[in-house]
């Protein structure tokens, strides 16, 4: 079985202060005080008791990060031993619960491996943010029973994680247990097929781990996503449901390492559609605006591909630094082989 691993800037990079909208490194207190005062001043973080208070923050969640596989592991071993399914049978991967349009679609793909893409195009929605697609992927039973079985373990009381710094709100669904037998073998046998047309410059042929999670977004919890980049070579972006209004994602310019954010960026809003998955490169800088009714629920998967991540981390942009974890941890072997798209 493969080994994965961390970059050690995973626990020092890209930290989320969500009260000051800005993502931070932590190396130590005078590195960051010099580093953000002056903004953190400028967007409200201006007595000594707030920077305190960002500074211990910031130490929960490096603190977080550094126990993040041991505890997700515990949480699995008691998820599997007390929690039982309302839908046992949909942590299964069946054909019956992928959209015909989608099923035709990889077929389609794999038959046109080195011949023309039109065939392809005629398949996929190419959206007007550069290289963005959106295409029918569940079945609108399989998207209803799936919120129903994510309600069901939400009002249980087993442990649960939260997605990311980013959404408090939501399922780790390897912990809860779609990893081997559904999510896997959508990555391997169905999505790589169209990310290998699509992204054969990311990493799209050899998609070999994923980080996947569902987000939830209702009034007076999570109601919006601030702007940001993936840790992932692709992701995937799959609307479940269930009645909601707003929320629209949008799209800006791709992330740059040693470059400031392109204050002209054109953005472009893409509605969220149930049963609908939008695939985007990770760099691809994108957020999710307020929805202003109701709740939404979004499967997200990360896809990693080792073989571009092994020679420049996507956080840090340095050759990775490599931490043994738990799990697919983010992405990255020890393999020798890799493409390299730092510079892409």
């Amino acid at each position: 079985m493969m080994t994965y691993y961390v970059c050690r800037c995973f626990f020092s990079n890209n930290i989320f202060l969500k009260q000051y909208n800005l993502h931070v490194t932590y190396k130590d207190e005078e590195q960051f005080k010099h580093d953000y005062l002056q903004i953190l001043r400028k967007r409200g973080c201006n007595t000594e008791e707030k920077i305190r208070e960002a500074c211990r923050e910031i130490q929960k969640e490096i603190s977080r990060r550094r126990h993040l596989g041991e505890e997700s592991l515990k949480r699995r071993n008691v998820i599997s031993s007390h929690y039982t399914p309302v839908h046992p049978e949909i942590y299964h991967l069946k054909e019956e619960y992928l959209a015909s349009e989608f099923l035709a679609l990889v077929q389609a793909c794999k038959a046109n491996k080195s011949a023309s893409l039109e065939e392809i195009f005629d398949r996929i929605k190419v959206e007007k943010a550069e290289r963005v697609y959106t295409f029918p992927i569940f079945t609108e039973e399989f998207c209803r029973l799936f919120v129903e079985e994510l309600s069901h373990f939400e009002d249980s009381d087993c442990p649960k994680g939260r997605p990311n710094t980013m959404n408090k709100y939501g399922v780790l669904l390897n912990e809860l247990g779609f990893d081997e037998d559904f999510l896997t073998p959508l990555r391997e046998h169905y999505i790589a097929a169209i990310t290998s047309l699509m992204y054969p410059d990311w990493g799209g042929a050899f998609l070999d781990s994923h980080k996947a999670f569902v987000v939830k977004y209702k009034l007076g919890q999570d109601t919006d996503l601030n702007y940001h980049y993936d840790n992932a070579e692709i992701t995937l972006n799959v609307s479940l449901g269930k009645t909601f209004t707003g929320g629209e994602l949008y799209f800006g310019d791709m992330f740059r390492p040693r470059e400031t954010s392109n204050q002209n960026a054109r953005f472009t809003e893409i509605s969220h559609v149930p049963s609908i998955a939008l695939l985007h490169r990770g760099q691809h800088r994108h957020g999710a605006s307020p929805i202003t009714s109701g709740e939404r629920y979004n499967l997200i998967i990360w896809m990693r591909s080792s073989a571009v991540r092994n020679a420049c981390c996507p956080m840090c942009f340095e050759e990775p630094d490599l931490v043994p974890t738990v799990g697919f941890g983010d992405g990255f072997t020890k393999q020798t082989e890799t493409v390299d798209v730092c510079t892409v």
